[in-house]
């Protein structure tokens, strides 16, 4: 039988075998990625010589987009095809502050040294039950005191997902492992809550990611539905529907 490791390795190594790339590269996920890393940059106020660490950073498009903006970023992913595409567009981008590590999280962070921001887009909700709730006190090993943590996650009430689950059920399987599974919010917060980190979490979208998603080649789409977005996540009744979360924690 095989590990939840093992099977998530398997498909990742299949997704970056060609199929990511190219649907990474169009406009409308390209925005969103743009988005994201104003979104990032704006919340944890990250500073010219900041070390980031980035876990499960796929290609690396957000982190090479974070980049200019930081001292140093480093970037781990389990897949090896998802590290040799982001070692060659760092290469490409002439990108000397970034570098990217294939492995395991835990032991490849072990010997890095502290961060000043860690960031998980995605990255949570491929953790069992029992990884996420040590997640946090494993953070804190490569978190000096006052740095941060942001992570992006699926919520486990969001609308998007049901919908397509009925509407695009080929789709929804291509982007998602059966080990994955969506997270609640706030009892994601109270995990890093109970480590001793001030956390909090807020709505992040509602249709726009979805979107790119589902149809990455219309960028002008994704931009109406962020405007969209900006009036849904503000909505009490709503909101709970949304289809992300993020999560901002302060190690005390």
């Amino acid at each position: 039988m095989t590990s939840a490791n093992e099977r998530e390795l398997a498909y990742y190594e299949d997704l970056y075998g060609g199929f990511a790339q190219q649907h990474f590269a169009k406009s409308a996920v390209r925005a969103f990625r743009r988005y994201l890393t104003q979104r990032i940059l704006k919340v944890t106020n990250a500073g010219r010589n900041w070390r980031v660490l980035s876990v499960g950073c796929g290609i690396g498009d957000t982190e090479l987009q974070i980049a200019p903006h930081v001292g140093e970023i480093v970037g781990v992913d389990l897949s090896p095809k998802a590290i040799t595409q982001a070692r060659t567009d760092a290469d490409r981008a002439g990108a000397r502050n970034v570098s990217f590590t294939a492995g395991d999280w835990q032991t490849e962070t072990a010997s890095m040294g502290r961060f000043d921001l860690i960031l998980g887009v995605f990255f949570l909700h491929h953790l069992s039950d029992r990884e996420l709730a040590a997640a946090p006190s494993r953070f804190a090993k490569s978190l000096r005191p006052g740095g941060q943590i942001y992570a992006l996650e699926p919520s486990a009430r969001r609308l998007a997902g049901m919908v397509g689950k009925l509407v695009v059920p080929s789709l929804m399987r291509r982007y998602q492992t059966a080990d994955e599974r969506q997270l609640e919010a706030q009892a994601t917060a109270e995990f890093f809550r109970k480590s001793g980190y001030a956390a909090q979490a807020n709505w992040f979208d509602f249709v726009s990611t979805p979107l790119a998603g589902l149809i990455p080649s219309w960028e002008s789409g994704y931009q109406f539905a962020r405007f969209i977005d900006g009036a849904l996540i503000r909505t009490p009744v709503v909101r709970r529907w949304s289809a992300n979360f993020e999560l901002t924690a302060v190690r005390q």
